[in-house]
């Protein structure tokens, strides 16, 4: 479904009840798999955490997760250790060309069994579940944190636990911390420091219930639609001030945006706020929040301010190549915009196009971060139905506070 949004003059302020971050429910899904003790409440509706519920449940050989990055990465180490079961875990062709060839020589490394179905280091995967004895494993720290947590998660379920050791510069800490949380709320015991993460074995858990926080990535877009509003407000639920997600960074960075972040009980409220006008350009190291990029370069390019963001390497093997795609549907908008493989400068904008037809590239993110820039002009997001990988009510929310909507038909 491509999807027209005609241009707002503003949004009416209202409450949006935000499920459950898909980065904690997917993690808390493999720890409930392997300790059946855990009880979750306030799961993502999203397709990935949906995906992943199915391939828990099934007991078929052949395991098909579509897009869901997340759950290619922690599936090839849950199902290493299921111990002699045969398993094909594959995708669709956008995820066939995502590397997974630094985690499987990981876990390689502490005996498990996977081979290659097609081209070696790509997706599917034919694994044989086993005992994993070995207690010791190293890869580089800069890689995608989806591959460390995917070892941590497994961790203590090996019979002497597991040391991971980081070599190099680690640039996802938030997330690593994020999985030592949420391990540490299942009763596992784990630490992190000096490049070393250490997760003690643990051969059952205290039952429990874990309610997991709201998604700070899907509350990004809020931020972005109150940075372009006119002294609009919006309260978000469910969060904490105290938040295991790195993208909880999301209050302090839009201050500069304009927007203002109060916490009250297990709710935020974003009010749109003057800031000085400036000619300087916003300048962020994103290293440890890469999926909130997109919807900072939108909101800069929709309130006509330059931005200098980097550490973005990470962004190539998402869904699409993120810096490149945020080049070609903002220079379509009129917008000038320089990459390199880990860093986007955007220039401040004179002018922004009207009923420009926004590309998705099979991303969520692409189509919610360009969906506020009807604060500012009349667009079209073409396969608007993308949002379902991590936030399927989010058309639906945007009309509660004022958007206007209308599908397009599209003609094959």
């Amino acid at each position: 479904m491509d999807l027209k949004l005609n241009q707002i003059s503003n949004i009416t302020n209202s409450i949006i009840q935000i499920t459950g971050s898909k980065s904690e429910t997917n993690r808390l899904l493999i720890l409930q798999s392997l300790y059946p003790e855990i009880s979750i409440e306030n799961i993502s509706n999203s397709d990935d955490s949906q995906l992943m519920q199915k391939a828990l449940a099934s007991d078929k050989e052949i395991i098909d997760i579509h897009h869901a990055g997340t759950a290619m990465r922690f599936l090839t180490a849950y199902f290493s250790v299921q111990n002699k079961r045969n398993t094909i875990l594959t995708g669709s062709q956008r995820m066939q060309e995502r590397p997974i060839k630094i985690l499987v020589d990981a876990l390689e490394q502490l005996g498990a069994t996977i081979t290659y179905a097609k081209e070696e280091g790509y997706p599917p995967i034919q694994i044989k579940g086993t005992h994993l004895i070995n207690n010791q494993v190293a890869l580089a720290a800069n890689v995608s944190s989806q591959y460390i947590s995917a070892l941590m998660l497994i961790a203590p379920s090996l019979p002497k636990g597991l040391q991971i050791f980081l070599v190099g510069k680690v640039t996802s800490v938030p997330y690593i911390k994020m999985t030592l949380s949420i391990l540490g709320d299942a009763g596992v015991k784990g630490s992190y420091s000096n490049n070393c993460i250490e997760i003690s074995p643990t051969k059952v858990v205290v039952p429990k219930t874990i309610i997991i926080e709201s998604d700070w990535s899907s509350a990004s877009y809020y931020y972005s639609i109150v940075a372009l509003s006119d002294n609009g407000s919006i309260t978000l639920g469910s969060y904490k001030k105290q938040s295991y997600q790195g993208d909880a960074v999301l209050a302090k960075i839009y201050t500069a945006l304009g927007v203002e972040t109060t916490f009250q009980g297990h709710t935020i409220t974003l009010r749109q706020v003057p800031v000085p006008v400036t000619t300087e350009e916003l300048v962020l190291d994103l290293s440890n929040a890469p999926d909130i990029a997109q919807t900072i370069a939108v909101t800069c390019f929709g309130l006509r301010k330059a931005c200098y963001l980097t550490g973005l390497h990470t962004l190539k093997i998402k869904e699409t190549d993120r810096l490149e795609a945020l080049k070609a549907e903002i220079e379509k908008l009129g917008g000038v915009v320089t990459i390199t493989k880990d860093t986007l400068r955007l220039q401040a904008s004179t002018n922004i196009k009207t009923d420009i037809e926004i590309d998705t590239y099979n991303d969520h993110r692409m189509a919610m971060a360009f969906a506020p820039l009807a604060l500012r002009t009349s667009l079209c997001i073409k396969d608007a139905d993308v949002v379902s990988k991590s936030y399927p009510d989010f058309w639906e929310d945007l009309k509660r506070i004022g958007f206007e909507t209308s599908a397009l038909s599209t003609s094959v």
